[in-house]
C-alpha cells in the first residue's frame, strides 16, 4: 500500500487528497456520509485522472512524440496510486455510513490510517533511496506534517 519506487509518489499524493477532502467535508456531510464518500470518490478519481492526463502530456513532449496506448497504459497504472491510497479512509467513513462505526471515530480512523500511510511512505522512500538516519527523519517528517495539518484542519472545522 505504501508504494513501490515507481508509485509511492501517488501513494502519498492520494492520501493528502482524501484527507483532505474527508476533513474539509466532514463538517459538511455529517448526517449525509454517504454524500462525503461520493465527494471524496469524485475527487481522489479527478485528480488520478488529470495526473495521467498531465503525466501523459509532460512524457510525450519529453519523448517528442505522441505516446501509443502501451505507454499510456503504463502511466495510468503508475497513477492508480492515487485513488487506491483513498481504500482505507474511504472505507472507514463507509463504514461510519452503514452505521458500524460512529461519524466521529470513522473520521479519526480515517485520518490515522492517511498519518499512518504518510509515515510509512516516508519511511519507505527513505529505504529506496537510501537515505541517511537525518534523510530518513526528514523524509518522515515532511509527511508527517501533512497527515498532522489535516488533524489540525480536522480539529479547527470539528469546533
Amino acid at each position: 500500500m505504501v508504494g513501490t519506487r515507481d508509485t509511492i509518489a501517488g501513494t502519498v499524493y492520494g492520501t493528502i487528497v482524501v484527507l483532505s477532502v474527508l476533513t474539509a467535508g466532514a463538517p459538511a456531510f455529517e448526517h449525509n456520509k454517504w454524500k462525503l464518500e461520493i465527494i471524496a470518490g469524485l475527487t481522489v478519481l479527478v485528480f488520478w485522472l488529470a495526473h495521467v492526463y498531465t503525466h501523459m502530456l509532460g512524457e510525450s513532449i519529453h519523448e517528442g512524440h505522441r505516446l501509443n496506448h502501451d505507454e499510456l497504459a503504463v502511466i495510468a497504472r503508475r497513477e492508480l496510486a492515487i485513488p487506491r491510497a483513498a481504500v482505507l479512509p474511504m472505507t472507514a467513513i463507509a463504514l461510519s455510513a452503514l452505521g458500524v462505526l460512529k461519524t466521529n471515530t470513522a473520521l479519526w480512523l480515517a485520518v490515522g490510517v492517511g498519518v499512518a500511510t504518510l509515515v510509512i511512505s516516508g519511511i519507505r522512500f527513505a529505504r529506496l533511496e537510501r537515505l541517511s538516519t537525518i534523510g530518513t527523519i526528514a523524509s518522515v517528517s515532511i509527511n508527517l506534517a501533512f497527515g498532522l495539518a489535516l488533524v489540525v484542519l480536522k480539529s479547527v472545522l470539528a469546533h
